[in-house]
């Protein structure tokens, strides 16, 4: 009984734990909270990373910035450098006292008794055409294939890729990329380009800058996409000179001088002294005796390799319109390594002639450079030059001959402002005048 008493006294002690009812609405308003703070997390680490990464990564690995491209200007071939005048005195053969005079039946005789039979044979000719195909072989390497990319739609709203092509030649290599000089006129539209080595192997590239002046281009090749063996073969070409010395000389056309890729064709060139109407430079213009396609693209190289001339069909008149024409290299080369080193060329919009002595003495014609046009709404037109002027100063710099103006205009800016001084002629005579302009980029 006393048991039963104690078990009765125990019983209020008992309990029963009951959970708590779920609030699913506070476990969902949760959750979202805690789903969006990660959201927010993510997206805040996300972002201080791609604005830091290419901070540290600069730091830690600094990207090497491309060499700037320099183009020297070689001398003409049989032109004399001071160097070449320096004779060894070991080497100077004496002259002799007194020259032999030799009578005309004495010399008749001299040359009957020499060996002067010089007849070439059939090996002779196929020696000297496998010299000269060995020289196209070695420049080959630096002649590519510019394809320019065009996608359209066609009539069952298909898409289709049409390409372009025309050679272009690798004129430098910058450290970073590939640079590649190319008459883009033809593809000037296209949306994208591919670049076609002499390997065969084709890379994606991209335009680095145009002159809309001459329709030539730089397009650039990040030569960490291109394999190892592409760059053992594409080297950068060796770039001569278009002298007058190359009149008459044999030369060779490389790339589509035919219309066709990877056509070669050998002749002569037949005249360097050609001026080409562009405003605001002397480029001269070379012709050939090669018969091509009116299409034709690539490069006059000379029997050294050297690139002497950039074909370009769209200056030859019209009885002449198949005969392989070139812009010359010399006139290029500024423009050239403005390109390549991504500078825009300053437009000014002038024509223009050097002064002769003839003009200066006869006419009263002052020497500078002589204004013979100017295109319509122009930086030239803007700022008050006119047909008939003669520049002779540019920012302080004395100018003689419409040669010297074109180089000081490649050193400018577009956007720049510049100072000249200019003769212009009046009823009195020539006066002088102070005038300034500001240089453009010359539309397309």
């Amino acid at each position: 009984m006393e048991e039963n008493r104690n078990q009765d006294n125990t019983d209020f002690m008992k309990e029963t734990i009951k959970q708590r009812p779920l609030n699913k609405r506070k476990l969902v308003r949760r959750t979202l909270i805690t789903a969006a703070m990660a959201v927010v997390f993510g997206l805040v680490a996300c972002i201080t990373f791609l604005l830091l990464e290419p901070v540290i990564s600069n730091r830690l690995y600094p990207e090497e910035e491309p060499q700037a491209v320099v183009l020297v200007e070689e001398t003409e071939e049989n032109e004399i450098l001071p160097e070449d005048m320096i004779v060894d005195d070991s080497q100077i053969q004496p002259e002799p006292t007194e020259a032999p005079l030799l009578e005309n039946e004495q010399i008749a005789q001299v040359l009957s008794e020499m060996d002067l039979d010089l007849e070439l044979g059939v090996e002779d000719y196929l020696s000297l055409l496998g010299n000269v195909k060995e020289v196209a072989k070695q420049a080959r390497k630096s002649i590519v294939t510019v394809l320019g990319v065009t996608s359209d739609v066609g009539w069952l709203d298909n898409e289709y890729e049409s390409e372009g092509a025309v050679s272009g030649v690798i004129v430098a290599d910058n450290g970073k990329e590939l640079l590649i000089l190319a008459n883009i006129n033809s593809i000037k539209d296209a949306d994208s380009i591919k670049i076609a080595f002499a390997d065969g192997q084709e890379y994606p590239a991209s335009m680095k800058k145009k002159d809309n002046n001459t329709g030539l281009a730089v397009i650039s090749i990040s030569k960490s996409i291109i394999q190892s063996s592409t760059l053992e073969v594409a080297k950068a070409a060796v770039l001569g000179t278009s002298g007058s010395s190359l009149s008459g000389s044999p030369i060779i056309a490389l790339g589509r001088p035919m219309g066709t890729e990877d056509s070669i064709c050998y002749g002569n060139i037949t005249s360097v002294g050609n001026a080409i109407k562009l405003p605001d430079s002397n480029y001269k213009y070379m012709t050939t005796d090669i018969y091509g396609s009116v299409n034709a693209s690539g490069v006059l190289i000379n029997l050294n390799g050297q690139i002497v001339g950039i074909i370009d069909m769209s200056h030859n008149s019209s009885d002449l319109k198949n005969l392989i024409s070139a812009v010359g290299i010399t006139e290029l080369k500024k423009v050239v390594e403005s390109l390549s080193n991504d500078s825009d060329i300053a437009y000014f919009g002038v024509y223009g002639t050097d002064v002769t002595q003839e003009a200066n003495s006869k006419m009263g014609v002052p020497f500078g450079a002589y204004i013979t046009e100017i295109d319509m709404d122009s930086p030239a037109m803007d700022g008050g030059i006119q047909s008939g002027d003669v520049i002779t100063k540019l920012d302080g710099t004395e100018i003689n001959s419409y040669q010297e103006l074109v180089k000081e205009l490649l050193l400018r800016e577009p956007g720049s402002e510049i100072k000249m001084e200019l003769m212009r002629h009046g009823p009195d005579g020539y006066r002088e005048l102070e005038l300034s302009a500001v240089l453009g980029l010359k539309p397309e």
